[in-house]
């Protein structure tokens, strides 16, 4: 049986460290805890860099593309064609991540993971990876075999290896995917399949009543895949296993993790099941509205930074909050200690109080 074997992931715990970011944090020149959540974000990205003047370096976005056979079930409001325009889209520069990579300077780079197209060479492409034309229909039969699910996981880590920043952002996008990570959450999670599921691509509600059906017989179709690895196999897409082995590779080279919305926060989810410790690493950008999040979200224990009523995927609710990481950095670098600054900490009435 094959079977994946994941790096150790670093613990950020660090109490030393700890202690001193949050000295620096708490002598700036406001109240203790007045800059809120922007002080506990820059105390973590200080743990996860292991510095006490964390800074972002070279940010990176990798949109991971692929096609799910499970669409031929009418799993989705569009037709798979769509995920290989799209990429064409990427490629030429004209979508929301495109956009908001450019304001923010973020390299962008799109990850041929497995879209039923083959494409001409392009520099912003890497076709390398590429495991298959698009996973197989998981209502008959696994979504990838073993060795496939392998290959995208490790094809995922090559992919984090080659970078040389420290925060990537993983997007994503293929038509189906929303199934594909329902599945994973409802499994993984053990959790009722309608709890999971959304409108995606912008089903009505009968097509949201197909899209249950359909997902509750691969469920029980696949009801021996229990654990993280053969769930993955038989549930899950080509760009979901290969996210979650760029995430397990970033997080072994402790890089910050700035985490999309729904499918991005199932590859993490994935992940941290595989490799536990990935979570660490991890910030999460917003609160997508697909109903599957608000549950993940829970299961990690997690707080996005952002509630944009946003459910686009390709990495762009990540890109959209990576300025509010930068003010975290800015804060504990830049601004001035009560020392510093020649300010008393507290006046003469406070400490006759």
């Amino acid at each position: 049986m094959t079977s994946f074997i994941a790096p150790t992931i670093p613990s950020i715990k660090n109490n030393d460290l700890q202690q001193q970011l949050q000295q620096i944090i708490d002598l700036k020149t406001k109240p203790i805890g007045a800059l809120g959540r922007l002080e506990s974000l820059g105390l973590q990205l200080g743990l996860i860099h292991s510095s006490t003047q964390p800074k972002i370096k070279q940010p990176q976005i990798r949109v991971f593309a692929a096609d799910h056979g499970l669409t031929k079930h009418g799993t989705s409001a569009f037709p798979s064609a769509v995920t290989a325009q799209m990429v064409h889209n990427f490629l030429t520069g004209g979508a929301a991540i495109n956009v908001l990579a450019r304001q923010h300077d973020i390299e962008l780079k799109v990850v041929d993971a497995g879209v039923a197209t083959d494409f001409e060479s392009h520099p912003e492409l890497l076709s390398q990876y590429k495991v298959r034309q698009g996973s197989r229909d998981a209502l008959t039969e696994p979504a990838m075999t073993e060795e496939e699910c392998l290959l995208a996981l490790n094809n995922g880590m090559a992919v984090a290896r080659a970078l040389t920043g420290n925060l990537l952002i993983v997007g994503e996008m293929g038509i189906g995917n929303t199934s594909a990570a329902s599945l994973l959450l409802a499994r993984l999670g053990d959790l009722p399949i309608a709890d999971c599921i959304g409108r995606g691509t912008g089903l009505d509600d009968a097509g949201l009543g197909h899209k249950e059906k359909i997902l509750s017989q691969a469920l029980l179709f696949h009801s021996a895949a229990k654990s993280p690895f053969a769930a993955l196999a038989a549930l899950g897409g080509l760009e979901i296993a290969m996210m979650a082995g760029a995430l397990i590779q970033a997080a072994s080279d402790r890089r910050i993790l700035l985490i999309d919305g729904f499918i991005a926060s199932v590859a993490l989810l994935v992940a941290e099941r595989l490799a536990p410790g990935v979570v660490q690493y991890a910030v999460f950008a917003h609160h997508s509205v697909e109903p599957g999040h608000a549950q993940l979200l829970k299961l990690l224990n997690a707080e996005p930074l952002l509630d944009m009523q946003m459910r686009l995927g390709e990495g762009s609710g990540a890109a959209l909050a990576y300025p509010i990481l930068q003010s975290a950095c800015a804060i504990i670098d830049e601004m001035a200690s009560f020392s510093d600054a020649g300010i008393s900490e507290k006046n003469s009435s406070e400490k006759s109080l």
